[in-house]
């Protein structure tokens, strides 16, 4: 087998892996939008599907093994990005800058990984907030427990929906926050049509279609998740509620459950 015959078979490895990647980062954003979306449906639902989530069967070693996967597939994806990167910055040689400004491309390809960068910076602030729940405050200490329905049993669990109200309050959080998930879409969007064409479906007759799919992708993320700050942000929504269950936390600070004992543990 010739040496160039390597190279190819190599670099299409690397992009199936990066699209294989890709796919199952783009359904758990999808995922995670639709469980997001319903903090509009009240506070009794999206509290009870929070905890649910961290106590699926199996718990807590259930929702450990996802992470694992999500955090292989998060760095399967960068690295592969980042040897592409590079095998493409050496094949172009010398004329690399000439090339690149002489090839049409959308300003998403050009910036993929400045934003590729970028996004990973938002992940890890996005798990300190809503994860840990350390930043910009300490949610654990300061939000408290509200009653969700288990198994037609009333129990005590923290209370998600007071946190996103509180920590989408600060405005700075809420505007970090959308930015990075318009950075997030627009990474999407070029990332979705490149999947489509390392999977081999992006022919001539389906490009400007499978175009269109993955930039109106693009938006309907943005637009879900992006949601949900402005609503808080510039309409108030849910304040009324974390103004009168904050007043009953200071009246009568809540006992640490085990439910959020167990919540905490899982994080």
């Amino acid at each position: 087998m010739s040496e160039a015959r390597k190279v190819v078979i190599s670099s299409l490895t690397k992009k199936y892996l990066m699209a294989g990647s890709g796919l199952f980062l783009v359904l758990f954003i999808l995922g995670h939008m639709l469980g997001n979306l319903q903090f509009f449906l009240g506070p009794d639902v999206i509290n009870s599907y929070a905890y649910h989530l961290h106590h699926l069967p199996g718990h807590p070693f259930s929702l450990w093994a996802i992470r694992l996967v999500l955090l292989g597939c998060l760095a399967v994806h960068v690295w592969m990005a980042i040897l592409l990167t590079t095998e493409n910055k050496r094949a172009r040689g010398p004329d690399a800058y000439a090339q690149k400004h002489s090839n049409v491309a959308t300003y998403a390809a050009r910036t993929m990984p400045v934003t590729g960068v970028v996004i990973l910076a938002f992940i890890v602030l996005h798990i300190l907030q809503f994860t840990t729940r350390v930043v910009p405050e300490d949610y654990n200490k300061t939000i408290g427990e509200a009653s969700i329905e288990v198994a037609h049993v009333q129990i005590q669990a923290f209370d998600v929906f007071a946190m996103m109200v509180d920590g989408f309050s600060e405005p700075l959080f809420s505007i970090i926050y959308i930015v990075a998930v318009a950075l997030l879409c627009m990474h999407l969007s070029h990332g979705v049509a490149s999947m489509f064409q390392s999977f081999g479906f992006r022919n001539e007759i389906w490009r400007k279609r499978l175009n269109v799919i993955a930039h109106g992708f693009g938006w309907i993320i943005f637009l879900g998740f992006a949601s949900i700050p402005a609503s808080v942000m510039v309409f108030g929504f849910g304040k009324s509620y974390l103004a009168e269950m904050e007043q009953k936390w200071a009246s009568q600070p809540p006992l640490v459950s085990t439910a959020a004992v167990a919540d905490n543990k899982s994080h």
